[in-house]
C-alpha cells in the first residue's frame, strides 16, 4: 500500500520509490524529463496532459528535496 511522502501528490511504495499519487508515473520520470531534456513543467504537461500542473510541480519539488 502506498504511503504519503508528506508532500501533496507524491506517494511512496513499499520499496520507497516515489510515485505521482493516483498514477503509474514515477517521480524520477518527470525529473529525468526536466534534467535531461530541460523540459519546463509546461512542456512536461504537454507530454502528460492528464496531469494537472500541481501534479508536476510537487513531484519535481520532492525530487529536488530528496536527490
Amino acid at each position: 500500500m502506498p504511503t504519503s511522502a508528506n508532500i501533496p501528490h507524491v506517494e511512496l511504495d513499499e520499496a520507497g520509490v516515489a510515485w505521482i499519487s493516483g498514477t503509474k508515473i514515477k517521480v524520477i520520470e518527470l525529473a529525468i524529463d526536466k534534467l535531461t531534456h530541460g523540459s519546463s513543467p509546461e512542456e512536461i504537461h504537454f507530454q502528460y496532459p492528464h496531469l494537472p500542473l500541481a501534479q508536476i510541480h510537487a513531484p519535481l519539488a520532492y525530487y529536488y528535496d530528496h536527490q
